[in-house]
């Protein structure tokens, strides 16, 4: 079964998406935006323009064509950096401000930690903590981090 999107999405030769809707009227520069960017990611994203106004709402990605869901995924992957935390290897102290080393989805890396309040829980069992220079890293299920790793996050939480 073919997926029909009510709107046409490409590209314009700078790389900005440009929206066709239904109705034919054109809208440059939109980008997407995430209703619910960690619990719901794929659900409820809003195409708007530059001053913020919505033009097309999306209610699943899978809604969408493959053509135009390559789009939207490729722009939301290029404007949202959160790498997510599978692992915790060691952190230099217990006491903050402490270096955090750990394993992500993107690869291994380490972070400063400047205070326990910058590690936020969202739901029962996700956390997002925020490094000094702002960018945030994602536990998705704390509760599914291997021992070692709960054991570390036990100790700040």
């Amino acid at each position: 079964m073919a997926i029909t999107t009510p709107f046409q999405l490409q590209r314009d030769p700078f790389g900005k998406l440009i929206m066709t809707a239904e109705d034919g009227t054109v809208h440059e520069g939109v980008s997407p935006v995430r209703a619910f960017p960690i619990q719901a990611p794929e659900q409820g994203i809003s195409l708007v323009l530059h001053d913020g106004r919505e033009v097309a709402w999306i209610e699943h990605t899978n809604d969408l064509s493959v053509t135009v869901r390559a789009l939207v995924q490729d722009e939301l992957e290029g404007r949202e950096f959160m790498p997510e935390i599978s692992r915790i290897d060691r952190v230099s102290s217990f006491a903050t401000p402490c270096t955090w080393y750990v394993e992500t989805d993107r690869g291994e890396t380490q972070f400063v930690l400047k205070g326990e309040e910058d590690i936020r829980r969202i739901g029962q069992a996700s956390l997002l903590v925020a490094d000094n220079h702002g960018i945030h890293f994602l536990v998705r299920d704390m509760f599914g981090l291997d021992k070692h790793s709960r054991k570390i996050l036990d100790r700040f939480l």
